[in-house]
């Protein structure tokens, strides 16, 4: 087996893949058109995020057998066509959901009780008491669409602040646990006063979260975007920001990301003016930590799958 890795990987990878003999070249600033060259030389592919891995790329990769993706989803690559390809997936889910749910959480508390306005306030002189006084999270209802590794991870890192976590996920039953309820949409519409979201982007995620999907929620609410920035429409969260039916918004990820590319979204400048706005630039999952767990569960993943392990 031979695999080229385009992205940068902690070296645990590297060291798992010399132990059980796999053969590598690591080469983290390849383009893709310099991957698009040589790739049918390769039967493995470990990539992040720094291109699509569309149809056209595996069709120049006919000896291509796995794509390793050190982080959670598949977003940039097309499943259905590795499929049809028989191409074996591999993703790191396992990986960051920790960090995930610690940074919501942090971007959650840091909103209920207005620290990033309050630091900035004293940093110009102004000591306000009244104005910033917060929120308990203690004897909320906090609601989590989608319960995989992440929505696990932060319902378990909740458990502690004497919440009610109930979940959400059309694709799963009977998940209930000893940290969230399961339940129907119906009632996370009735009882979210946090809304966190745990999905992947998809056909039919994308653009999810709009001013319809947003009319049935019954309380005003606090709002974590921390998955994937296309289920998000920005100007729906704004006109509920603006009437009242959330409170406050934290978003790690945006539809549009990076600059100057962000800067020249129509809603970009009303987004950032609002004091009960909290960004961060999608770094949620990607710790010291979360480096490491990311290369090492990727590469058990593929070392396990390989004919006789290559023990």
């Amino acid at each position: 087996m031979h695999f080229l890795i385009v992205d940068d990987i902690h070296e645990i990878l590297l060291q798992k893949f010399k132990e059980a003999d796999i053969k590598y070249d690591y080469l983290p600033l390849m383009t893709r058109a310099q991957a698009e060259r040589v790739i049918h030389l390769y039967d493995g592919l470990i990539i992040r995020s720094k291109f699509q891995v569309d149809q056209n790329f595996m069709d120049l990769a006919p000896n291509l057998k796995f794509i390793g993706r050190s982080g959670a989803g598949m977003d940039n690559i097309d499943e259905e066509y590795a499929a049809s390809k028989n191409i074996q997936l591999f993703s790191a889910n396992e990986g960051n959901c920790d960090a995930v749910a610690e940074h919501m959480i942090g971007m959650l508390l840091s909103l209920m009780n207005n620290l990033n306005r309050a630091n900035q306030e004293i940093c110009n002189g102004i000591w306000n008491r009244e104005e910033n006084r917060g929120h308990e999270l203690k004897g909320k209802t906090i609601a989590l669409i989608g319960y995989g590794h992440n929505g696990k991870a932060m319902a378990k890192k909740l458990s502690g602040f004497d919440v009610k976590v109930i979940a959400y996920d059309k694709y799963k039953t009977g998940f209930s646990d000893n940290y969230a309820t399961e339940v129907a949409m119906e009632e996370i519409v009735k009882q979210a006063d946090v809304l966190s979201f745990h999905i992947p982007l998809t056909r039919e995620t994308q653009g999810l979260i709009n001013e319809e999907y947003l009319y049935h929620f019954r309380k005003p609410m606090f709002f974590l975007m921390g998955a994937r920035g296309g289920i998000v429409d920005i100007p729906a969260i704004l006109n509920a920001l603006d009437t009242g039916k959330i409170i406050g918004a934290a978003f790690d990820v945006l539809p549009i990301e990076k600059f100057p590319n962000l800067s020249q979204q129509e809603w970009y400048s009303n987004l950032i003016t609002r004091e009960n706005v909290l960004l961060s630039p999608h770094v949620a999952g990607w710790t010291f930590e979360s480096y490491y767990k990311l290369s090492n569960i990727l590469a058990e993943k593929i070392i396990q799958a390989l004919p006789n392990n290559n023990k």
